[in-house]
């Protein structure tokens, strides 16, 4: 448990770091990009290797990709949703996406933190609290950008950062008592909505920013977080 809630701690925590970070000391546009998309690449093989793998191995292909489709769709749908009801550039719009993506990300992470030890998901903790910091610094910088009082931003960020870490502590004990199968079947589900949140949000965020270079930086994420699991 003590893991457990230091990992939880550490990557809610990058919240807080970033958007004190996007609104005293705003990142360069390209630099920003860049993060963003080495992020997003080192997810890509966290959720493969640490989620969707161990998965499949459990619950079988057809049973994982189901419930990995299932996942996308959901997020796709409140993502749908939330940027009619906000818009996506409004400061409650920013607010909100950045909840919806780290919720399954936290979950996820909970998830993965059942019956294994820490060097088992430091790829996934590495990647959620490098996506997590970028994302954080942008949307505190657009909020700067809107007027929004710097303390107001910084103690919204810190109650998303709470929000996530109960998501990432309720997953990780909501599924202690359940089977293998049914474990299974909720990692592939929020390796789904994470996948879908890396396709509709991070990389076309990454690519506007910095272009090709996103390719790079994509790539460098990926071999770190490959590292990082090896």
């Amino acid at each position: 448990m003590l893991t457990t809630v230091l990992v939880i701690v550490v990557i809610s925590g990058a919240l807080v770091l970033g958007a004190a970070w996007g609104v005293y000391w705003p990142l360069p546009k390209r630099v920003k990009g860049a993060m963003v998309a080495f992020a997003g690449g080192a997810l890509i093989t966290s959720l493969s290797f640490e989620l969707f793998e161990p998965a499949v191995e459990s619950a079988g292909l057809l049973k994982a990709s189901l419930a990995l489709l299932a996942g996308a769709g959901l997020f796709t749908v409140v993502d749908y949703l939330i940027d009619e009801k906000w818009g996506e550039k409004s400061g409650g719009g920013l607010l909100a996406a950045v909840t919806l993506d780290g919720v399954p990300e936290n979950i996820a992470m909970g998830v993965a933190l059942v019956g294994a030890g820490f060097s088992d998901v430091a790829a996934l903790a590495a990647s959620i609290f490098l996506s997590n910091l970028p994302e954080a610094a942008g949307g505190a910088a657009d909020m700067k950008k809107m007027n929004w009082p710097k303390l107001k931003i910084i103690g919204l960020w810190g109650a998303t950062a709470a929000l996530l870490s109960a998501a990432a502590l309720g997953g990780n004990l909501a599924v202690e008592a359940l089977g293998d199968d049914a474990i299974a079947v909720i990692r592939a589900f929020a390796a789904g909505a994470v996948v879908a949140s890396l396709a509709t949000e991070v990389f076309p965020q990454a690519f506007r920013e910095t272009h090709h270079e996103a390719g790079v930086a994509t790539a460098l994420g990926m071999a770190l977080a490959f590292a990082l699991g090896a």
